[in-house]
């Protein structure tokens, strides 16, 4: 065990079993203000706070969603802000038995001497926003490396650079009480078939977690959101099974068993296929030792969104939508999604945005 999280170490690992609750999965709603602005104007709505506001705590006090999340991921400004009514967002998601989280990083800029490549920034000054971050009510906390698939890409500086600021971060949040949610994208874009995404995704992982290990991170204590190891976005479609068997193996050969949970990022698919693809993941007949689950953005809010409007009166029916994607996908980590939320408007639209920035 890290001698590093001493003091966090129980409290650590009892969130990140918490949050690998099968049943229940994360809803990212950590989009920057940029991010949310693009998604506001995709529905004619100004980009202001209590805009970015009113969405959020209609996604919050849906009633009955909660019990299918365990955890929230929030923007600095949302870990802050209230209801209307004036009770924090952190209280309603406690008293829903959802922990809140916290986006941490600082997002991604060119990783020089490579070809377009990125690595990630935010450590500087990190143990201290950790610290104002918990006493805040953060439990848990969300850094998104990017990754990307080319000729000759990823490159070897690529992923041990990402790698490293992955494990630098992970134990950083550690040693100031927050659960580190690792998250290695390898970006969907290209023309690649489904082996050459599992053979990379493998690779990435692997020095993912010797980063990890290197830098005595309390693996009990932390969560993976990796991609879905599918083909790119300029090849053929395959079968959800298909999707589910190599994304189990790339999992099998690289995550150590200490890992309580990966939490599946959506990464542009549709809001159905990204369901439809936990479910066959979940229910492969094959050897599974940590629970599999969804830390969805787009592809839990794409159809709510665009059914709010930025109208008050399509609150309720807005609500309704979350509702049942929450219970589409909280069916999904148990293998028993029958296909029920495929029926509403919008679920079927790919979400794909090439070289996705936040």
């Amino acid at each position: 065990m890290s001698a590093f999280v001493g003091k966090y170490a129980d409290e650590l690992i009892k969130t990140a079993k918490y949050i690998a609750t099968p049943g229940k999965g994360i809803l990212a709603a950590d989009e920057s203000t940029g991010t949310i602005g693009k998604r506001l104007a995709s529905i004619h709505v100004e980009n202001v706070e209590s805009n970015r506001q009113a969405l959020r705590e209609l996604l919050f006090t849906t009633p009955g969603a909660l019990q299918y999340l365990s955890g929230v991921i929030l923007f600095e400004e949302t870990l802050y802000q209230k209801t209307a009514g004036g009770k924090p967002f952190v209280e309603v998601l406690n008293e829903g038995g959802v922990i809140p989280g916290i986006k941490v990083d600082k997002g991604t800029v060119d990783l020089a001497g490579t070809n377009g490549e990125t690595t990630t920034q935010g450590l500087d000054g990190l143990a201290g926003r950790c610290q104002e971050y918990y006493k805040a009510g953060a439990r848990f906390a969300k850094w998104r490396a990017v990754l990307k698939i080319g000729p000759n890409e990823p490159s070897e500086l690529s992923i041990q650079q990402n790698a490293h600021g992955l494990a630098r971060y992970a134990i950083i949040c550690q040693e100031n009480g927050l659960v580190p949610i690792v998250e290695p994208e390898i970006l969907v874009d290209g023309p690649h078939d489904i082996r050459k995404n599992a053979a990379v995704t493998e690779q990435v992982l692997a020095a993912v977690y010797k980063a990890l290990n290197d830098h005595h991170v309390l693996l009990e204590g932390s969560l993976l959101k990796p991609n879905m190891v599918t083909p790119g976005s300029e090849a053929p479609k395959v079968f959800p099974g298909e999707i589910g068997k190599y994304t189990v193996e790339a999992l099998q050969r690289t995550v150590p068993v200490a890992v309580p949970g990966i939490v599946f990022l959506s990464g542009g698919q549709s809001e159905e296929e990204a369901t439809v693809n936990l479910d066959a993941m979940n229910k492969l007949d094959t050897v599974k030792p940590w629970t599999l689950s969804f830390s969805f953005g787009r592809a839990l809010q794409q159809s709510t969104l665009k059914t709010w409007a930025g109208k008050k009166e399509n609150v309720p029916a807005a609500q309704a939508v979350f509702l049942a994607r929450c219970k589409a996908n909280s069916e999904a980590t148990l293998g028993k999604y029958g296909g029920d939320a495929a029926k509403v408007a919008g679920a079927s639209e790919s979400l794909h945005v090439k070289g996705y920035q936040y």
